[in-house]
């Protein structure tokens, strides 16, 4: 089955779904691992969405770095190439130990329209990366160049990123929360449900704050879904 494009009514309506209700949408579905784990938002008011576009570093190693890591190598080619819409996830190992991008890359993919960068690696310059206005996710601020950790390697492939797979593709989306990875063939099914549960949680904090007890009403048992559903119809 060809898995559907990010078409912009999904869009929009990814933008209205909370990460943490995609989170549980997923997961009973079967998907645990797919939240990208260890980065917070240098944005944390800027919610992400986004098909993504890969980057692998490896373990820095002084030769490799000789033959890889000048010059117009795979970190420039992909900062180059992001296209717009494009959320650039870089897999750096978790390792916060160095950079895995500055402003003048920030700059570069802010220009392509890329949607946001989410690296498990550290930001060099992030006052100035923060300025430029593009959503960042990372494990934190690092003053040292790539070279001290990482070999920048390749592109455009399967990676791990915070601990969970990113295929070229994948959906991603962010918020305060943190930041999720949504298979694109699941991602109609999971938002619609997700926006569906929103509005069932919505109507279960009203009846929270009018001095209802949770036992039986979170989850909603027989009783309360009746009167749950006789409202819903109402409106």
């Amino acid at each position: 089955m060809t898995a559907p494009t990010l078409t912009p009514e999904l869009r929009a309506k990814l933008l209205k779904a909370p990460v943490a209700a995609l989170s549980a949408q997923l997961r009973k579905r079967g998907l645990n691992n797919v939240t990208i784990d260890g980065v917070r938002p240098i944005l944390p008011d800027r919610k992400v969405v986004g098909t993504a576009k890969t980057l692998r570093f490896l373990p820095e190693r002084e030769d490799l770095f000789r033959s890889h890591g000048g010059g117009f190598n795979a970190q420039k080619r992909a900062f180059d190439e992001v296209q717009e819409g494009e959320v650039l996830v870089i897999e750096a190992r978790g390792e916060a130990g160095s950079g895995t991008l500055g402003d003048i890359l920030a700059v570069r993919a802010h220009a392509r329209g890329a949607a946001a960068i989410v690296t498990d690696g550290g930001v060099r310059d992030i006052e100035a990366v923060t300025e430029v206005g593009i959503p960042v996710y990372t494990v934190g601020a690092h003053p040292a160049v790539l070279g001290r950790k990482h070999v920048p390697w390749d592109a455009d492939l399967a990676i791990g990123c915070g601990g969970t797979t990113v295929v070229p593709g994948d959906i991603i989306v962010g918020d305060a929360d943190g930041v999720i990875v949504i298979p694109p063939a699941m991602a109609e099914e999971v938002v619609d449900a997700a926006l569906s549960q929103e509005d069932e949680d919505a109507w279960i904090v009203r009846q929270v704050r009018a001095g209802h007890p949770v036992n039986g009403l979170f989850p909603m048992n027989a009783a309360w879904r009746a009167r749950y559903d006789a409202d819903r119809a109402q409106q």
